[in-house]
């Protein structure tokens, strides 16, 4: 049986960084991944793919340069489904590539096939041939990923009925299609199509998309995606989903209402759950909670000493951006290496429908209920001088800030290159700073950071009117 210092199962982003930092302090690593390429959901499912597909969208339709430059450019009515997915394959192929490159640079022994436990020191894995080997570690860190949640009341047949993963396989462009789902992925999925042209239906059970958004950013999103086409149903959820022998024949979807919508596809997108269940986690001592999530302390280390886990399967935040973080923390602490011993407690969201959104700090409901006295500022793409180069009609940058300070206490965006513009922000939270702090700073002209030094001007312009507690 071959000995390893570590043993990863999961050669995501969490799975990859965390093997990587420990080849770089001399510990023998094995990585187990139970597809035959690297990169977990991130790159094959979740992250990159569903952003490069906005990118496609938004490229195919026109959707942003459309009047703007005396030509109006759309590619849809020549496209096929392969068209639409060239990019994407492309970049997940060219990312697997680098992650495949990355394993052997480091000299990390790479495993393909499915583990579970058969010790806390040791596993068992099976690949598609059957063949079994076993192989023993000092530590174990876990970074399974997620996969999305299917109810029992919908049948999956990943071919008019779909999942957040097998949506990525169409043969065919949808001429219709209803989302269950206002959250991340619901609310991505449901802009990309609705750009190609394609009728959308939103269906969510609560009041309200994306609730932990600042409520202005979450209404603004609504208000455009209505604009666009989308239908939006709040308040409601899916009883059924009935799918004809005929394809010819739409699907008749049921809501909780007693509506019934006729669409050609259906996507699910309400909630994931930990792949952890194939682990043989509870014949080993380690605990797991709720839809299959491993229970993690500050250090990622579960109720067994020397397995941790980290990403998706421990539940939130589960971006891409914090697991590969987490993989780096879990590696410093069961090694004592020199690194970061915690990830940030600030880190920026980013949702990539069309228009992006993202933010970073407190929204202005948040700020309230924790007492603050609190003001804000906004600003508009459509008046910056660069937003007017791009032709954004719209969009806005919003600071939540504290009164007798003025530092910022958050920072929201809705428009283009949001996910982008966000980490000048997350400086500002991060570092306490104030208003006058922001219009002191030279922006290069014209750029959307402009936007930055208008809101913080309308902030000074709202708190002359505001009473201070």
């Amino acid at each position: 049986m071959d000995q390893f210092d570590l043993v990863i199962i999961g050669a995501g982003p969490a799975g990859e960084k965390a093997a990587a930092k420990a080849s770089y302090f001399g510990k023998s690593v094995a990585l187990v991944e139970r597809n035959f390429a690297p990169g977990g959901a991130g790159v094959h499912t979740g992250t990159l793919p569903s952003k490069t597909l906005k990118e496609t969208a938004l490229f195919l339709s026109g959707k942003n340069d459309k009047g703007k430059f005396g030509v109006d450019r759309d590619l849809r009515r020549e496209l096929s489904i392969e068209d639409f997915y060239f990019r994407k394959n492309s970049v997940t192929k060219s990312e697997v590539n680098a992650i495949q490159n990355n394993i052997t640079r480091h000299r990390i022994k790479f495993f393909n096939g499915i583990a579970k436990f058969l010790t806390p020191n040791s596993v068992r894995i099976k690949n598609e041939s059957g063949n079994e080997e076993d192989i023993s570690g000092n530590y174990f860190l876990i970074a399974t990923g997620s996969f999305p949640h299917h109810p029992p009341e919908i049948t999956f047949d990943c071919k008019r009925v779909h999942d957040s993963d097998s949506i990525l396989s169409l043969t065919r462009f949808p001429k219709s299609i209803t989302v269950l789902g206002a959250g991340v992925i619901g609310c991505e999925y449901a802009t990309i199509f609705s750009t190609m042209g394609i009728q959308v239906n939103l269906i969510d059970t609560k009041n309200q998309i994306l609730p932990f958004l600042d409520g202005e950013i979450s209404d603004s999103l609504v208000q455009i995606m209505r604009k666009d086409g989308v239908d939006v149903v709040f308040d409601c959820g899916v009883s059924s989903v009935s799918n004809p022998s005929n394809d010819d024949e739409d699907l008749e979807i049921t809501l909780t209402n007693g509506r019934v919508i006729k669409s050609d596809m259906f996507l699910f997108a309400a909630g994931r759950s930990g792949r952890s269940k194939e682990l043989s986690l509870q014949e080993i001592g380690v605990k797991v909670g709720k839809r299959d999530i491993i229970e993690v302390n500050d250090h990622y280390q579960t109720s067994v000493p020397n397995i941790y886990a980290v990403g998706d399967v421990v539940g939130f935040p589960a971006l891409a951006s914090t697991s590969m973080d987490q993989g780096r923390v879990a590696v410093t602490h069961m090694f004592a290496t020199h690194g970061f011993g915690k990830i940030a407690g600030l880190f920026p969201y980013g949702i990539y429908t069309v228009p992006e959104v993202s933010m970073v700090g407190l929204s202005e409901e948040e700020a309230k209920k924790q007492g603050n006295d609190i003001c804000t500022g906004k600003a508009y793409y459509k008046d910056m001088a660069r937003g007017k180069i791009l032709g954004c009609e719209e969009g806005f940058l919003k600071l939540v800030f504290e009164t007798k300070q003025m530092s910022i206490l958050g920072v929201h965006i809705i428009g283009i290159n949001a996910t982008e513009i966000i980490h000048y922000g997350l400086s500002l939270v991060e570092n306490h700073k104030d208003l006058n702090y922001i219009i002191s700073v030279a922006f290069n002209y014209p750029t959307l950071h402009d936007l930055y030094k208008y809101a913080a001007y309308d902030g000074l312009g709202n708190l002359s009117g505001h009473k201070v507690k």
